[in-house]
This record gives structure tokens, C-alpha cells and sequence, in this order.
């Protein structure tokens, strides 16, 4: 800070010669005549007075010319004490000045000025910030020092984000939003903050405020983000698919966020097949209602692949009779959302199933819809169809065909 206060040092002094070079040029010279005048003014009425006296006979031309030499020296006396005076009166009071005006500078700038904001600015220019910490500290430090500062409350909040300081965040940016009003973009930064900070709950207060955000600008992309966040921390994973869908529409291009969110929309997928598998198990688990069917319901029969599954004699050992074991059926298109499924047992194997479009986990998406279907077969302890310990697949193959494909559970997952 010393060019600041160098320069602030040269002002003051040129603020200074404004008042102190005409003084010292005016005011004592005029002091000075003004005086000088008074007192020859008054010699001369001395002088008058006395030489009526002379006239009138009074004073001897002796005693005249003794008192015309008094007022000489008494004009003379008085005019340098006068000039002495008023040298120290003006002197002292110009060097008084001097002194007082810097002081009341600073002493003014102390109280409403922004050194605080200058040291701080002088700070990061000279030592940038290495770490997330520094970058918060010397926010702390600036909000203090401009507590009426909108942008400095909001990029604080957004520091404490980042350190998952969720509740310090929804402060800060409350403190902005008293500052600022109720702009979208602090909206949905605070919905966000409370939303963390109050344990993942989509509290109302939270809820009202993406509605509010979102009626202002339906593609605020901190508050789809959110939601996408919400919907899948309570399941409601084609909601998350969704929101998360549109956030990426949102985006700028080349954004590089967007590959994040495609990466938790594959996961909301992911969910979403496991989900309809687990329910795709459960109601090939329930008995067939009616174990025959009349003629006529045979006679447009749906397509339907066999599949033979055994297991490796390798893992013989290590499994037990009463482990799940389930075969898939699934698009090769990188679908991950299985198209039919059936549930066995250990004790099962080898077993022939037939997995056919009458076991479509959902009515549009059927093994004919497809040109190549993948076939797997999965073993799990946990008799959870998304969990498994050993599997074996046979390559993609058209539906149509008549020959069963066999699968042999022989791979570690």
C-alpha cells in the first residue's frame, strides 16, 4: 500500500499549496499595511495637533520639534511590533492548518471510505488464491468490509457450496436476496443451499421457491438441476430422467457440465430397468392363472426364444441350491432395460425356459420389436436381479430363430 499512500501524501500536499502559497503571499502583506496605514494616520493627526499648539503659542518651536520626534518614534516602534505580531499570529496559524488538513483527510476517509475494499483488491491482484479456503477467507473478509454488498454475499454462498457448507450458504445468499430482492438466479441458489442443508427433505419453503423460479424462467438451470437431484434421492427416477433431460437442453454447448449430467441421467436410466425388473420378477414369480388356454387363444401364438441355462462345473462348489439365478432377454441397442426375465434356483440347473413376447416387461417393448436381442443369466445370493455374483451371455442373435441358445454361467461379475 505504499503507492496508495504515497499519492494520497502528494494530493494532500497540492490540496494544501491551494490555501497555503496565498496566504503566505496576501494575507500577512495585507495585514501589514492595513496597520501601517492606521499608524501614519494617526501621526499625522499628532503632528497637526501639535503644530496648532505651535501656533496658537502653546508650544515652543523647542518643544515641538521634540514632540514631532516622539510620534516619529512611536510610529516606528508601533509598526514593527505590529509587523512581529502578526508574522508569528500568521505563521503559527498557517503551520496549524497544514497539520489540521491532512488529519481531517484521513480521519474522513477512515470513517467512509473503502480501505479495507483496497487492501482486499491490492491482495488478490498481488497473491491470487490457491485453494477453495483462501477463496472463502478473503470473501469473509470482503462482506465484512462491504456488508452491503450484494455480489460479495452471493459468490460467498457459492464458495460455501463448494466446501459443503450448505446451511452457512443458505445464509449468505439470504443476505444477498435482502440486498439484491428476489432475483431467479439467488432464488435458486438458496433453494438449492436449504435443500442440502436441511438433509436432502424438499422442504415447502424449498418447494415454493423452484416454483417461483421457475415460473420466472422454466429453464433455470440450478433449480432443474435440483429437482433432477430431488427425484432421484426419492425414486422417481423417470422424473429425475426428465428434469435432468431438460437442464441439458439448457445448457450452452460445449458446456462441460453436460457430460456429468448425461452421466446421472444413465444412472436414473440404469434405476429405472432395475426397478421394472425387479417387477418383471415379481410377476414371473406369481402361478399362471389358468395352466391350459383354449384353442382359439393358441392360434396367433407370440414369439418365443428357448434358452438351455447349466452352470460351469468350476463353480459347482461355491454356490449353494437355493441361490436365485435369472435369465434375461435385452435389445442389443444398449437399451439397459431388460425386455422379458425369469427367475430359477441352483437346484434348478440345467433348466430349458422360454422367454416369449407374452413375458414383455412392458407392452411396447417386445423380443419381436427388435432385429438382435442379447440372453443372460445371472446367479445372486442376495435374490435381488440387480446384484450377482456369476454370469454367462450369449452373443446377440435375431429372435426369429427356431434353434434354443444355450448359456453357460461361467464368469465371475
Amino acid at each position: 500500500m505504499t503507492d496508495f499512500w504515497l499519492a494520497a501524501g502528494l494530493l494532500l500536499l497540492l490540496a494544501a499549496s491551494f490555501v497555503l502559497l496565498p496566504a503566505l503571499r496576501g494575507v500577512g502583506v495585507r495585514r501589514e499595511h492595513d496597520r501601517t496605514a492606521m499608524n501614519v494616520a494617526l501621526y499625522e493627526e499628532r503632528i497637526a495637533a501639535l503644530q496648532e499648539q505651535q501656533q496658537a503659542g502653546i508650544l515652543t518651536d523647542e518643544q515641538f520639534a521634540q514632540g514631532e520626534a516622539e510620534a516619529a518614534r512611536e510610529l516606528l516602534a508601533d509598526a514593527e511590533q505590529e509587523q512581529s505580531a502578526s508574522a508569528s499570529s500568521g505563521r503559527w496559524w498557517l503551520i496549524g492548518s497544514a497539520f489540521a488538513m491532512p488529519a481531517l483527510a484521513l480521519l474522513l476517509y477512515w470513517q467512509w471510505g473503502a480501505y479495507d475494499a483496497l487492501s482486499l483488491a491490492r491482495e488478490n491482484r498481488q497473491a491470487p488464491p490457491h485453494s477453495i479456503e483462501e477463496v472463502t477467507a478473503r470473501l469473509e473478509r470482503s462482506v465484512q468490509a462491504q456488508p452491503e454488498s450484494a455480489e460479495n454475499w452471493y459468490f460467498l454462498g457459492r464458495s460455501y457450496m463448494a466446501l459443503e457448507r450448505p446451511a452457512d450458504a443458505a445464509k449468505a445468499f439470504n443476505e444477498a436476496m435482502r440486498i439484491a430482492g428476489r432475483e431467479t438466479e439467488l432464488m435458486a441458489q438458496l433453494a438449492q443451499a436449504q435443500y442440502f442443508a436441511g438433509g436432502k427433505v424438499f422442504s415447502p419453503e424449498v418447494r415454493s421457491l423452484t416454483d417461483e423460479v421457475l415460473q420466472n424462467d422454466p429453464q433455470e438451470v440450478t433449480t432443474l438441476g435440483l429437482l433432477g437431484i430431488a427425484a432421484f434421492e426419492e425414486g422417481r427416477f423417470a422424473d429425475a430422467v426428465s428434469f435432468w433431460e431438460r437442464l441439458v437442453n439448457a445448457l450452452p454447448p460445449q458446456d462441460p457440465t453436460a457430460a456429468a449430467i448425461q452421466g446421472g441421467i444413465a444412472r436414473a436410466k440404469e434405476r429405472l430397468a432395475e426397478a421394472s425388473v425387479e417387477q418383471g420378477v415379481q410377476q414371473a414369480d406369481q402361478p399362471v392363472a389358468q395352466a391350459t388356454e383354449p384353442a382359439t387363444a393358441q392360434a396367433d401364438a407370440p414369439l418365443s426364444v428357448t434358452v438351455q441355462v447349466s452352470l460351469d462345473q468350476a463353480l459347482a462348489a461355491k454356490v449353494a441350491a437355493d441361490d436365485s439365478v435369472f435369465i434375461f432377454a435385452k435389445a442389443n441397442n444398449g437399451m439397459p432395460m431388460p425386455l422379458a426375465v425369469k427367475r430359477l434356483t441352483v437346484a434348478d440347473l440345467p433348466a430349458t425356459v422360454s422367454l416369449s413376447d407374452a413375458d414383455a416387461m412392458m407392452p411396447q417393448l417386445k423380443l419381436s420389436g427388435f432385429a438382435e436381442i442379447i440372453v443372460q443369466a445371472r446367479i445372486s445370493r442376495s435374490g435381488k436381479a440387480t446384484e450377482g455374483q456369476w454370469q454367462g451371455a450369449v452373443a446377440p442373435f435375431a429372435p426369429q430363430t427356431d434353434a434354443a441358445v444355450a448359456v453357460t454361467i461361467d464368469q465371475a461379475m
